[in-house]
């Protein structure tokens, strides 16, 4: 029987690939098949990560992106077309996060969340979308929204507000795009411990906070690995415009 999450014969490009969900993401990808590619501003970090890939008989290939910067993200995806051949699927991760008061938040804040996480992503998105559209053989961009497109908390306001963006700009892209057979959906991850924030979620305040999650746990990377491939493979192919939320149940509460 065909497998419908396999991703043999598939160029990836992963943003955001240095750390956390986006390196789990490429690792992901990489074990169902895809040749993929990493793409961040830590370079160093993406060779580790494309050596962990390789010495497991995957295919990767690192690329310096910064997201923020127009010709950084065309570079990307020529470098990409001649190492791997054309991008089948997007993985649009690259994000950051300003934890501050909305009294305290500055222009400086604003405009570096805002560039990176809705610019950015847009961007990148767009550029994909072209060259996939150009080829006429369709394609799948997975845009990394958060629960925090739909709900919100204190201190995150330009990171919800960009979220929120996500979310629209994935229903936009998806209505133009579907006449190219190209598929455009959001993943909206809850709280998922991860090296960068997994101080905090283990300390005092996480562990107030996890009460308030219906399962009573944080999510673990892993936990995103099957709406990633659903929206990813061929598994999700008549799926466009639509959002996956995994949050142990965040929402509910």
């Amino acid at each position: 029987m065909i497998d419908p999450f396999d991703l043999t014969g598939k160029t990836a490009l992963v943003t955001g690939a240095s750390q956390g969900l986006g390196a789990r993401f490429a690792t992901v990808l990489a074990e169902r098949g895809a040749k993929v590619v990493l793409a961040a501003r830590q370079v160093e970090k993406l060779e580790t990560l494309k050596a962990e890939i390789e010495r497991s008989g995957g295919v990767a290939h690192a690329v310096k992106l910064d997201v923020s910067q127009i010709d950084s993200i065309s570079d990307c995806f020529e470098d990409t077309e001649q190492t791997l051949g054309p991008v089948d699927i997007l993985i649009n991760n690259a994000g950051v996060a300003i934890s501050k008061s909305v009294l305290e938040q500055s222009e400086n804040d604003w405009d570096r969340v805002i560039e990176t996480n809705l610019k950015g992503a847009f961007f990148v998105a767009q550029t994909a979308a072209k060259r996939m559209a150009a080829r006429g053989q369709g394609g799948s961009i997975v845009n990394i929204a958060s629960v925090l497109a739909l709900e919100v908390i204190g201190h995150l306001a330009p990171y919800a507000a960009s979220k929120s963006g996500i979310w629209q700009i994935t229903k936009t892209m998806a209505l133009e795009l579907a006449r190219h057979q190209i598929r455009v959906n959001a993943l909206a991850p809850g709280y998922i411990v991860t090296d960068i924030n997994r101080e905090f979620l283990e300390g005092p305040t996480g562990q107030q906070m996890v009460k308030k999650i219906p399962q009573r746990r944080y999510g673990d990377p892993a936990d995103l690995d099957g709406a990633l491939l659903l929206l990813a493979s061929d598994a999700g192919r008549y799926m466009t415009g639509s959002i996956l939320v995994v949050d142990g149940g965040f929402m509910l509460q």
